[in-house]
């Protein structure tokens, strides 16, 4: 938010009580009364991609404080667009445009954020033509598909200087915070190594089939960036995720990124300088599911320190007695932490203290969503309007993100590489065919 328009709302803070008691007496409604108070901090805001991430703007955007407006709910499918409306339609008192295109919310003026909730091959394309458009956005995880587009996203941002916020929420958390700044003090003594894990029992993935396309679905938008294909049932919702990686960056991307950029903000590493993995997969072979369901994927960075990501998609025992978490391994204690508590634990493995969290953010439940995300959400607009900064902005996301893009490499190539760490490049020939990926004509990502 420019100097001018804050020195314009300081300066009609009088002016704006007396059309409050003004409208009291008309009998106006209270958020009435907000839209014309706040009119000038207000920022507009449009969601693409409304499908089980939805309900994690509700709060951010029906709260009043925020002085946030809806005016746009956009999906390439009909049905889910008029669901979000009905959904939406609980937490505020007017309505939104129902857009099916990206590019016309982008080419609106009064939209200030751009809330990037698409499938992954959409994150980086998606959000890089909104900065072209003078948005901020708010992108999902991963902010990337792959790690050319690691590099496009933070030179377009810095380029057109608007503010990106990655949708790793757990930044936002205020134990992590709390804990992961005593570990930078010293509470553990010298972290040096941290175990990422997620486990799931999601069950067998059906077969793709192809099929006429779904009636209210804009197939060739939904695709996008992708190389085009045949329509197949299941894709579209949800499973997209597991077909390959057209669309998906499999459960490193789709979860692991989460636990592995706290453990990576723990030891305070950068890029790795060496990646392995044991990955196949291990449930329900003979259904679609296209790519690894479990994954042990181990990165070396300078220090001796070490990141360790534990991946269960299909088994629901929990090896760490958590669903989710992080363990981080100091030399005089150890922490484990996750979206509701952190636990501290001397060298001798005694519990010192916990710290539990009234947090209501989703775990491994689908969609997810709660407070934590509101908070992140708001953090944005807090930075937007200068007051104070991003937890979770592009050039310190894309770092996290690259340990996403080395496993799945590692696993696509079927053997571990050494990365450069200063640059981040992957020091094989074999891996770096995969730097990128292969886009439709005419849909490729520039700066």
């Amino acid at each position: 938010m420019n100097t001018n328009r804050r020195d314009f709302i300081k300066k009609t803070t009088l002016a704006s009580a007396g059309v409050a008691m003004s409208g009291l007496a008309m009998g106006m409604s209270a958020r009435s009364y907000g839209r014309i108070i706040g009119a000038n901090d207000r920022l507009n805001i449009g969601i693409i991609g409304l499908g089980r991430r939805l309900g994690a703007y509700f709060e951010p955007i029906a709260k009043n404080d925020n002085n946030v407006q809806l005016l746009y709910l956009c999906d390439v499918m009909k049905s889910q667009r008029e669901k979000a409306a009905k959904r939406f339609a609980e937490h505020i008192d007017y309505t939104p445009n129902l857009e099916n295109d990206i590019r016309k919310v982008i080419e609106d003026p009064d939209v200030d954020i751009l809330i990037n909730a698409t499938p992954d091959h959409w994150h980086t394309p998606g959000t890089i033509m909104a900065l072209k458009g003078g948005k901020h956005v708010y992108v999902e995880k991963p902010c990337s598909h792959n790690m050319l587009e690691n590099e496009l996203i933070v030179e377009v941002q810095k380029k057109y200087g608007k503010f990106v916020q990655v949708g790793t929420q757990q930044r936002s958390s205020p134990h992590t915070i709390e804990i992961v700044n005593e570990i930078h003090n010293g509470v553990i003594g010298t972290a040096y190594e941290a175990i990422a894990f997620y486990t799931n029992n999601r069950g067998e993935c059906p077969v793709q089939k192809k099929v006429s396309v779904r009636e209210g679905m804009d197939w060739e938008l939904f695709q996008g960036p992708a190389p085009r294909r045949e329509y197949t049932e299941e894709t579209w919702d949800y499973n997209w995720h597991w077909y390959g990686w057209d669309y998906g960056t499999a459960e490193s991307g789709n979860n692991g990124t989460h636990e592995m950029d706290v453990a990576r903000w723990a030891l305070q590493v950068d890029f790795p300088n060496r990646v392995d993995v044991e990955a196949e997969k291990r449930h329900f072979l003979n259904d679609g599911w296209e790519m690894y369901d479990t994954m042990l994927a181990t990165f070396r960075f300078a220090g001796d320190k070490v990141i360790q990501w534990d991946g269960k998609s299909r088994n629901g025992y929990s090896t760490y007695g958590y669903d989710r978490g992080t363990i981080i391994y100091g030399s005089e204690g150890s922490v484990f932490v996750n979206r509701s508590l952190y636990i501290l634990y001397d060298r001798n493995g005694k519990e010192i203290r916990r710290s539990e969290s009234t947090s209501n953010e989703a775990g491994t439940a689908l969609g997810g969503g709660g407070d934590t995300s509101t908070v992140h959400v708001e953090n944005l607009c807090e930075a937007i309007r200068g007051n104070g900064s991003l937890r979770a902005p592009i050039e310190e996301s894309t770092k996290s993100h690259s340990m996403v893009h080395y496993s799945n490499v590692a696993y696509r190539i079927g053997e571990g590489f050494d990365i450069d760490d200063q640059t981040g490049k992957m020091l094989s020939k074999k891996a770096m065919k995969l730097w990128g990926r292969e886009y439709e004509n005419g849909w490729e990502p520039e700066v």
